[in-house]
């Protein structure tokens, strides 16, 4: 752990901990796809590429890269024994068709309702790259964020009510930072996990709404 925290692979292992074994798994560009590096010991997840393929493995050693065989963000990737390769349009049709367990992403701000953007900040002249964010976020049956607890301006991620344009709403169920890991329930954020050494005081004054202990 870093003096700030919980670094980029201790967040992404304290993930692949939390998805239950046997699950068809997809990881949202950036930060979520360091999950497949980090699968405990007699567990088998399911890892799914909305650019169509199913069994996805970790990252590939410098010198064992295909440029052929990447995910959704363009990265490549290796595949498992089993794995599959599939039209784009049967990859959405697992996502819309409720076939996908959990789905790890990314987020600009997550509300104390679960409301997730995660795709644009609205900006004048900023580009749309909304990608397969909005069919996952409904599609998938659970879906947990893994992010940076602010941003680079300290300014919190985890919000009363978001104010960059919604991807979906009240669709996420927990949040993982580098601070803290979060449920979300009816009545806000759940503190479920923090940081050593964290002081819970400071924990809350990064975050722009209330958290409960349980």
């Amino acid at each position: 752990m870093s003096a700030e925290g919980w670094t980029p692979d201790e967040i992404a292992r304290r993930v692949a901990a939390d998805i239950p074994d046997g699950s068809f798994v997809n990881l949202g560009i950036g930060r979520p796809e360091a999950v497949a590096n980090f699968i405990p010991e007699g567990k088998e997840l399911v890892f799914h590429s909305e650019n169509g393929l199913l069994g996805m493995g970790p990252s590939p050693a410098a010198n064992a890269i295909d440029l052929e065989l990447i995910n959704a963000g363009k990265k490549p990737v290796t595949t498992v024994p089993g794995a599959a390769f599939f039209h784009q349009a049967d990859s959405f049709a697992m996502i819309r068709g409720g076939h996908i367990d959990v789905c790890v992403m990314g987020a600009l701000q997550v509300s104390s309702r679960g409301d997730l953007a995660n795709w644009s900040t609205g900006a004048p002249g900023a580009i749309p790259a909304v990608g397969g964010a909005m069919d996952l976020s409904v599609g998938a049956k659970a879906i947990f964020v893994l992010m940076t607890h602010t941003t680079k301006d300290g300014q919190p991620k985890l919000v009363e009510d978001i104010t960059f344009p919604a991807t979906s709403r009240g669709v996420v169920s927990r949040v993982y930072t580098e601070l803290a890991v979060i449920n979300i329930d009816t009545d806000g954020f759940v503190l479920r996990e923090s940081a050593p050494g964290l002081a819970f005081g400071d924990l809350q004054a990064r975050t722009g709404a209330p958290i409960r202990r349980p």
